[in-house]
């Protein structure tokens, strides 16, 4: 990945309602639910601007196929936590972004996150993964294509 193009970004502070999925292949559980949230509360289409960012939480445990995964959908202040969901003020900060074209199944992500985690271990930044996670950013996630979807992955970093 020598033409791994990054970019360093100030992720600004964001209002969250967060969903989980836990299992072999959490995301799309907790996509779902969001999904099913935002339909309910005559948000799906709405014409308001959202960002939607996931993370595995909690991470894989040895032996174990099963893993969480964390989607968080941008909300204002008027926004209750759901029943399935939580609110997460999330202070922001400094990331390196690259974005992956994944395959259907995810094809890609994980030698991205590899090359990207490289890249900042030869950068003049450190990574800060300790202190805040790495997040996927979502760039289309309700309307994949036959051919995959895009995520713009941003790890934590600190100067």
């Amino acid at each position: 990945m020598s033409d791994l193009k990054v970019r360093i970004l100030t992720l600004p502070p964001m209002r969250v309602v967060c969903f989980n999925g836990f299992g072999k292949s959490p995301e799309g559980q907790a996509y779902d639910k969001a999904a099913s949230w935002l339909k309910a509360n005559g948000m799906w289409e709405d014409g308001k601007p959202r960002r939607y960012f996931g993370y595995d939480n909690p991470q894989r445990s040895p032996g174990s196929p099963n893993y969480g995964y964390d989607v968080w959908v941008t909300v204002d202040g008027t926004v209750q936590a759901p029943a399935e969901g939580r609110i997460i003020e999330f202070p922001g900060g400094l990331f390196a972004v690259t974005r992956v074209d994944a395959g259907p199944n995810g094809e890609g992500i994980y030698e991205t996150w590899q090359a990207l985690a490289a890249w900042v271990e030869h950068s003049q930044y450190k990574s800060d993964y300790c202190r805040r996670p790495c997040l996927e950013e979502s760039i289309d996630p309700f309307h994949p294509t036959p051919s995959g979807f895009s995520l713009d992955l941003c790890e934590p970093v600190k100067e």
